[in-house]
């Protein structure tokens, strides 16, 4: 044993999962030399080739470790359960010193698989306030990898409101509600925001909009509102400008292993002035080397792959119903334009037909005009013909009283009286009585 801590060196004959080992460097003919912390903070060196026990120095080497990926359920719970990392972790959260964190005795962990998985955990943590008292804080912890919907976020706060735990009645007989903040850890993105981190805090205000800070924060007023910490891991990429943000660099997925997504590949150098993050790391680490954790996160990739699977499936549907709707608005589009073009044909063709119909009336009212004036003519031609009639009985009488008049006058003629008194008495010239 060597080393501020108990170190093992053990020889093995056989081949590790990569998860359970990482290597530190070689000497002489010494090959792939690595380290693992057990549960009981051990460490212990592997090597296959040789007797000679290489000693890792902390000091003089710096080393990329792989740890559990935290973003898996199991392995957050693991992490999690710790009181000294949950103190690490809260304080980071809502930047103040956190003096105890307790697990309630009511988790709602996600040991039943649903739907969408969504990790859910409560904390009462005492924290130290800006005037430096100690005030009682209700963490509400939800943790998914998922897109999920909002409603089972609030179905959620509705219990932790309806629960009679979460009063306290030190102050008054008939109690307040512990203030309570909740922090949700995404591992997908929410809208366009681009901040990693979103702290979402309520004020109050008057009517005229102003913020009411006399008596405040009071009660009875923190008994029906809290304050929420939206995390996006999806966002974090590798940013440590902060305490909150080198926290939260664990669950950072820009840093999964290449080709194994349960461990993140870190570099501990990073870490080593920060003891409460070498403490995390540690824990990690013996995540990773746990046969048991790695069985978890299998059945975890086993559920997100039917669940991906499934909504890959469910994706094509959507995608080939979005394109049969679309080919149906389509062909709705076409007919719709296809009967605009038949009602505009039916209005012209019914404006043909009124354009008919008006000239068909205006022919009417032309022919039975042509039919009036036809009768009028005929009228007129009747009428002409009865005077051609009268006119020829005339003629008639005329010729008849002619033939009686130049009768008369032959018959003066013959008896010897002369012709100018013949004329004087018929009318008739004296030339036509000569040629009688």
């Amino acid at each position: 044993m060597t080393g501020k801590s108990r170190q093992l060196t053990v020889v093995i004959h056989c081949q590790l999962p990569a998860f359970m080992f990482r290597v530190i460097e070689s000497h002489n003919d010494v090959k792939n030399h690595v380290i693992v912390w057990d549960f009981d903070n051990f460490v212990v060196f592997l090597h296959t080739t040789s007797n000679v026990h290489p000693h890792y120095n902390k000091e003089s080497s710096a080393m990329r470790i792989n740890i559990a990926n935290p973003i898996y359920d199991s392995v957050f719970k693991y992490l999690v359960e710790d009181e000294r990392i949950a103190r690490t972790l809260i304080s980071a959260l809502l930047k103040r010193e956190v003096v105890r964190v307790k697990v309630r005795p009511h988790e709602y962990a996600n040991t039943n698989r649903d739907n969408i998985s969504m990790f859910r955990i409560d904390f009462a943590a005492t924290v130290v306030d800006e005037s430096g008292k100690e005030k009682l804080v209700l963490i509400e912890l939800q943790k998914t990898w998922l897109n999920t919907e909002t409603l089972r976020f609030r179905q959620y706060l509705g219990a932790q409101y309806a629960n009679k735990d979460n009063i306290v009645r030190t102050d008054n007989p008939k109690g307040y509600a512990i203030p309570m903040i909740t922090v949700y850890l995404l591992g997908h993105r929410v809208g366009e925001i681009e901040e990693p981190v979103l702290y979402v805090s309520h004020h109050s205000y008057d009517y005229d909009g102003n913020v009411v800070t006399v008596g405040m924060p009071d009660p009875f007023v923190e008994s029906l509102v809290h304050d929420s910490i939206i995390v996006q891991i999806p966002l974090l990429r590798g940013q440590v400008n902060n305490r909150l943000e080198k926290v939260l660099s664990v669950f950072d997925q820009t840093r999964r292993d290449e080709y194994d997504s349960q461990v993140l590949d870190i570099e501990e150098s990073e870490y080593e002035d920060d003891a409460d993050m070498m403490y995390i790391l540690r824990r990690l680490t013996a995540a990773a080397a746990s046969a048991r954790m790695r069985l978890d996160m299998d059945v975890e990739d086993e559920y997100y792959s039917a669940i991906e699977d499934r909504d890959t499936a469910l994706m094509e549907r959507e995608r080939a119903l979005q394109e049969r709707e679309l080919a149906i608005k389509e062909r709705d589009k076409q007919l719709q334009q296809k009967s605009q073009e038949i009602l505009q044909k039916d209005s012209q063709l019914q404006q043909k037909s009124q354009e008919i119909l008006q000239k068909d009336s205006q022919l009417q009212q032309k022919d039975e005009q042509l039919e009036e004036k036809n009768s009028q003519l005929q009228q007129k031609d009747e009428q002409l013909e009865e005077k051609n009639s009268q006119l020829q009985q005339k003629s008639q009488e005329i010729l008849q009283k002619d033939a009686a008049l130049y009768a008369s006058a032959r018959a003066m003629k013959e008896q010897g009286m002369p012709v100018t008194l013949i004329s004087s008495i018929t009318m008739l010239p004296v030339e036509e009585i000569e040629r009688l």
